[in-house]
């Protein structure tokens, strides 16, 4: 199908394209990799009148690694954080997240920045934002400004983002040492939207028990979310076969899972059960 008429601007500079967007009045949207944006154009899910290519704004693609935090622009692309072997240690979660994402094709062109902006709920970066505490860096008209992740989603395909506001970068705390961790995601076929997923973290304490555990779930609502519940489930204790079944059955009941012709609410419910029970199994290898 062919995309619909539109203007098409390359801004040199985040100031002009962030005017550029201003200008446009809710009719113009930024063009990241477009592995998302142009799909949704050709089946007119979108009709942006004026797109504005991010591709020659300089240092959005630059991975930072800092002291206390590790700064990844917007426009990194999937490929450059998969093969940033030191981006790899210190946040590991990352690179297997990457690696669920679509197929090598999708990632070599698709962007951070990019995924969370298109905000779907079945994508598995809006759930690493989430579950791991990262504040989201925005430039619009009027300024700059970061907000935590969660913020971020508003709903399926829906962020809080204003219409002429750019997502800039993503900050991720430091990982403690020790700090034990799983990805879980179950999908159709390898690079489909996963139909559930999951991921887990939590540090252990002096005595072995689970403390500062996040859970965070995509794939079961219209949009990624942490368990607060379960992860109230888990911290204070040791992670035996209790611990764990007490976890997945109070994730269970947590989530509101929506059904499709993929699946139904019953059948995603339980796949997170699995999903977090396989995971928090890992985590205790880690």
């Amino acid at each position: 199908m062919k995309l619909p008429p539109f203007d098409y601007v390359s801004p040199t500079s985040l100031a002009e394209a962030t005017r550029l967007l201003a200008a446009g009045n809710g009719d113009a949207r930024a063009l990241a990799g477009g592995q998302s944006l142009l799909p949704a154009m050709a089946f007119r899910v979108a009709t942006p009148g004026t797109l504005v290519d991010l591709g020659r704004v300089p240092g959005l693609d630059k991975i930072e690694m800092g002291v206390e935090e590790i700064r990844i622009g917007a426009m990194a692309r999937w490929r450059d954080i998969e093969a940033c072997d030191e981006l790899g240690a210190a946040l590991p979660l990352l690179r297997e997240a990457v690696s669920h994402v679509a197929h090598a094709q999708i990632r070599n062109r698709g962007t951070l920045g990019g995924s969370l902006a298109h905000a779907d709920p079945a994508a598995e970066f809006p759930a690493v934002v989430v579950t791991c505490d990262a504040l989201i860096e925005i430039a619009g008209a009027s300024g700059t400004r970061a907000i935590p992740a969660a913020a971020l989603f508003v709903g399926a395909l829906e962020t809080s983002l204003s219409h002429d506001e750019i997502i800039v970068a993503v900050r991720f705390p430091r990982w403690p040492a020790g700090r034990r961790w799983a990805f879980r995601e179950f999908a159709r076929r390898g690079g489909d939207f996963a139909l559930a997923g999951v991921i887990a973290t939590w540090d252990p304490d002096a005595h072995g028990r689970v403390a500062n555990a996040h859970v965070g779930v995509f794939g079961t609502g219209d949009r990624a979310r942490r368990l607060p519940k379960t992860e109230a489930a888990l911290n204070g204790s040791l992670l035996d076969e209790l611990t764990i079944l007490s976890a997945t059955e109070t994730a269970m009941t947590e989530v509101d899972p929506t059904g499709d012709v993929h699946g139904d609410a019953d059948y995603r419910r339980s796949l997170v059960g699995v999903l977090l029970e396989r995971a928090l199994c890992e985590t205790l290898s880690g």
